[in-house]
């Protein structure tokens, strides 16, 4: 059985993302959404670029889920087997492009999203999507571990604001 539980931890405000836009121009808005990849076979012979296990194509299944009602104009993914098939999902039912970028270079991504002003989803790894969340909401974010999942970066910015909220899923996969 799936269960999703979504738990919103605020990291920049104790209020409410839309109340702080109260009164904003919300053409001036935009939203960027970070995720890791779904789970990767271990498994697989070919480690550099496992595809997605069963439990991985479940969460990507669900994810797309989470996406269906969000405003989407671009999807952002890193040219591997397991962000491509991640994104995918969210793609086909929204009906993007998927657009590849270099994760060895997040600082050149974060100018890229914020100049471009479009409700975005990039989808990342464990050692990139918190930094370049960080690099968007102008905080200091590391890199977490390579079995955490279920984190979905949320960056509100509208003119010099930016707000950063963190919404865990606890995707439960029983295979």
């Amino acid at each position: 059985m799936e269960k999703i539980f979504v738990i919103f931890i605020f990291l920049v405000s104790s209020c409410s993302i839309s109340d702080n836009l109260h009164g904003q121009d919300q053409n001036e808005k935009f939203t960027i959404y970070l995720i890791r990849h779904s789970e990767k076979d271990l498994k697989f012979s070919d480690q550099s670029d496992p595809p997605l296990s069963k439990c991985g194509l479940k969460r990507s299944k669900n994810l797309k889920k989470f996406f269906k009602n969000k405003n989407l104009d671009v999807i952002y993914t890193t040219d591997f087997d397991r962000t491509r098939s991640t994104a995918a999902w969210i793609s086909n039912s929204k009906d993007n492009a998927i657009v590849y970028y270099n994760p060895d270079d997040l600082e050149k991504l974060s100018k890229l999203l914020i100049a471009k002003k479009q409700n975005a989803l990039v989808v990342g790894h464990s050692n990139t999507t918190g930094v370049l969340s960080g690099l968007l909401a102008d905080q200091s974010i590391g890199s977490y571990s390579s079995d955490i999942y279920n984190r979905i970066y949320r960056v509100v910015i509208y003119n010099d604001n930016k707000f950063l909220e963190l919404i865990e899923s606890n995707f439960v996969c029983l295979q």
